[in-house]
């Protein structure tokens, strides 16, 4: 029997990279920063839970523009996560720090290669109902 543990809201986020190398060693510092293991990385693409990453094709005009936020532990996490991106070729697009958003937001913000807005977010204590869901088949 085959077990697939997936996240919580999001089935998938795809994002075509223009540069394939540069986008793998900016998601493999900052996913790492977070605790995150890579489910593949071949020449093809690089998936880790819901994100899947693969290089443009030669259909595509341009790379994808989009903004996605990972969740962090704690604030720790939040900086680390901050400090691996601009250490792999990231551009800083927001210090990390708590945020107005609600009471405990805790975030950072940085800008892969292909310019996507890519952020870690503590949210505060939590309780979680489930760490991920599980799929059988």
């Amino acid at each position: 029997m085959r077990e697939l543990h997936i996240g919580r809201l999001i089935d998938h986020v795809h994002l075509r990279a223009r540069d394939l190398e540069a986008t793998k060693r900016f998601y493999r510092a900052v996913l790492g920063a977070l605790e995150k293991q890579i489910s593949a990385d071949d020449e093809q693409h690089l998936a880790c839970d819901e994100l899947w990453i693969d290089a443009l094709g030669q259909d595509a005009r341009s790379a994808t523009h989009v903004h996605v936020a990972f969740q962090a532990k704690d604030q720790e996490a939040v900086r680390r996560f901050h400090q691996a991106g601009l250490a792999a070729g990231g551009r800083d697009n927001g210090q990390p720090g708590e945020r107005k958003y609600h009471p405990g937001y805790y975030g950072a913000f940085l800008l892969d290669p292909d310019g996507n807005n890519v952020e870690a977010v503590y949210h505060g204590p939590a309780q979680r109902s489930a760490e991920s869901i599980v799929i059988r088949a």
